[in-house]
């Protein structure tokens, strides 16, 4: 064994590419962390990934595991930057595309236009065969036409073509020969049949899925081996990991064949982090925020587990229906605002903040790069919160003169002065993410009195704590390194895939020996996939989830299935399970049947995980981190003369109280009049919310 042991995580956002490394020392038990934000560099990501690495200090050569999400997938599908794609599908599916689902958020819109599909109509073609709902097959698969497709595709300029069969998650026969004979016919086009996705139905979710991960693994697939090359080129021994929106890393060859599957790969890490934290420091019911740059998230974190769905959309909001995307992303809201948030009034007189951003070029007025919009940023640094002084952790001269005519233009608009302007900036974002913490929090049952706030990402700390007394929760915890929190979630996760199979059946006598064959043949393909990658099955952990509804229902609440064989006595006891998830979510049960729709199977490894250790108390006082006093605006409790601290100096043990700021070279903590603040053994800063 090495004497050390070097784990280094990467995330690019939309702003900032940032790292978290690791070093152990196995011989004393020590933990050295480095951590670094660098721009993100579009269209070339990998980049602004060896710039950070450069960054940080770090030496690719001496890296033993290196785990890597990025943006690049959902910024491939927003931009419209992916490929030509051509569609084969079921003789008489074509237009399943173009139909997609009666779902019009603009109800009362005459005007309506559905969201127009990825791949135009001349390029879905159709094939002669059909399989049952029971996976039984009704017409064989005709594969006479497939040259005819082929031909006219190559003609039509397609570069990528996606395969989805009608019923093919109960068989994939039909889909696994028509992608056999394409590769054969055309062995250099890139190529995804949906059940290598998902065997879940739903056929419009299902067919766009395979055609958006169609579109985007050209670009994916040339991101990941440029990103592999270069690393390699500066001495990284070892194939990265990718992160995965299922809170799970997989390694890079899986990742290329199935870009999709990262589609939310930085939030995912980010929320998995909050969870393992949670677990760390005894709080296993936990709200997660991140306060990136461009957007804010959030996701509820129950008993230490982060909830996973595939009902995923992507560009929904309440003028469009959005495209579906069926791969297991972890539950969260997403909302576009962020530090660069851009602060508007519109022809009413009213402020709004977001959904626009002013992004990493040119950036808040005050990064004096040409930024001429007013954002959140800015209107923290006028009202002090920021410090003008170590503005991006002393990196960046903070442009006021730019910041104040930005904020003054705001002003003029509303009538009120700059002082006004900024505090109503700060008040309208932090009620948008208020909103949008209700989301995930009140509007599913739950009362955030009963869940600790974990806020991290560049914004989190700033806004944290005003959000927690909104929400009424008792404690707001601000992670170690939460401006680069997401990569620090990245080294806590194992490999992991997730696999739905479809698969009805009437929880009643003599349905267990069914569901179970099904748990049994997906944990067998799991581990047979594992060992062909070098993963010893025998270190493969499971654990069991079902799609449950009542009779004659449209939609499932998911249940997790306790360990062990399912035999019918065991249905009685599962059944009570989904009555209680479905009230707990709903407020109702119903006395009617039950019926599993289908499997959620989580197979994961460890590969590399990383273990935290806890420092003592060195028994030293905050004032050994106190840099001085400044006067900061709290917008609703006023201006109050609050104690600076240096976030560096800060010691396990340390206590203080508000009005504080902290000042850590990534992020500011903001702690409100009233608030008792203390460091734990990690170096997590804990907040205790006044009454």
């Amino acid at each position: 064994m090495a004497d050390k042991t070097i784990r280094v995580a990467t995330d690019v956002g939309g702003t900032f590419t940032d790292l978290v490394c690791f070093e152990t020392d196995h011989a004393t038990g020590e933990q050295r962390i480095v951590t670094a934000k660098s721009d993100t560099t579009p269209p070339n990501f990998e980049r602004g990934v060896l710039n950070v690495l450069e960054k940080g200090g770090v030496d690719p050569k001496a890296v033993d595991f290196l785990v890597h999400g990025t943006t690049v997938v959902i910024n491939a599908l927003t931009e419209r930057k992916g490929v030509k794609v051509g569609l084969i599908t079921t003789e008489g599916f074509r237009d399943s595309l173009e139909i997609a689902r009666g779902n019009r958020p603009d109800f009362f819109n005459l005007h309506y236009q559905k969201p127009k599909p990825f791949v135009p109509r001349y390029l879905r073609r159709e094939l002669p065969g059909r399989v049952s709902y029971k996976g039984l097959e009704m017409k064989p698969l005709d594969l006479s036409g497939l040259p005819a497709i082929v031909a006219d595709f190559r003609k039509e300029g397609v570069e990528a073509v996606a395969i989805c069969f009608i019923h093919s998650y109960a068989d994939t026969s039909h889909e696994q020969a028509a992608l056999t004979e394409l590769e054969r016919l055309w062995p250099e086009v890139s190529a995804v049949a949906s059940h290598q996705i998902t065997r879940e139905w739903r056929e419009y979710e299902r067919s766009n899925t395979a055609v958006l991960s169609a579109y985007v693994q050209p670009a994916a697939e040339r991101y990941l081996s440029r990103l592999h090359a270069g690393l390699k080129e500066k001495g990284l021994s070892k194939s990265p990991y990718i992160m995965q929106s299922n809170c799970g890393v997989d390694s890079l060859e899986s990742v290329s064949r199935i870009p999709i599957t990262m589609v939310e790969s930085g939030p995912a890490s980010g929320f998995w982090g909050a969870a393992e934290l949670g677990k760390l420091i005894g709080e296993k019911n936990v709200l997660a925020l991140d306060i990136g740059g461009t957007t804010a998230k959030c996701s509820l974190i129950e008993d230490g587990e982060v909830k996973i769905k595939t009902d995923y959309w992507i560009e929904r909001d309440r003028f469009s229906a959005g495209y579906p995307i069926m791969v297991p992303v972890v539950d969260l809201v997403e909302i576009g605002n962020g530090g660069g948030s851009i602060a508007w009034v519109d022809d009413f007189g009213k402020l709004h903040v977001g959904p626009q951003s002013a992004g990493a070029m040119p950036g808040p007025a005050a990064y004096g790069r040409g930024g001429v919009h007013a954002t959140t940023t800015d209107a923290n640094l006028w009202l002090g919160r920021i410090n003008r002084d170590y503005f991006c952790g002393g990196e960046v001269i903070a442009d006021m003169k730019a910041a104040k005519a930005a904020i003054e233009a705001v002003g003029e608009k509303l009538g009120v002065s700059a002082d006004e302007a900024a505090r109503g900036i700060v008040r309208i974002a932090n009620n948008n993410m208020v909103n949008a913490l209700k989301l995930v929090s009140l509007n599913r049952g739950h009362d955030p009195r009963e869940f600790t706030l974990v806020v991290f990402g560049g914004g989190g700390a700033m806004h944290g704590v005003a959000l927690g007394m909104e929400l009424g929760v008792r404690k707001v915890v601000v992670p170690a390194g939460a401006a680069v929190f997401s990569a620090w979630g990245m080294m806590m996760s194992d490999l992991r895939r997730d696999y739905f199979v479809t698969r009805l059946a009437d929880l009643k006598k003599g349905a267990a020996e069914g569901i179970e064959k099904v748990f049994a043949e997906s944990e067998e393909q799991a581990r047979a996939q594992f060992a062909a990658e070098g993963v010893d099955p025998a270190g493969v952990r499971f654990l069991r989830y079902g799609k449950f509804r009542y009779q004659n229902q449209e939609h499932t609440t998911e249940v997790l299935i306790a360990e062990g064989a399912i035999t019918d006595a065991r249905l009685a006891e599962i059944e009570a399970a989904f009555h209680e998830t479905y009230e707990r979510e709903y407020t109702y049960r119903l006395k009617a049947p039950v019926e599993m729709v289908g499997i959620h199977l989580v197979a994961s490894a460890e590969v590399g995980k990383l273990t935290m250790r806890k420092r003592e108390a060195t028994g030293a006082l905050a004032e050994a981190a106190l840099k001085g006093h400044r006067d900061v605006d709290y917008a609703l409790e006023g201006v109050h003369k609050a104690a600076i601290y240096d976030g560096t100096k800060l010691e396990p043990g340390m206590r203080f109280a508000g009005p504080a700021i902290v000042e850590d070279p990534g992020t500011t903590v903001v702690v409100h009049p009233g608030n008792r603040v203390e460091i734990d053994g990690y170096g997590n800063i804990h907040i205790h919310l006044a009454a």
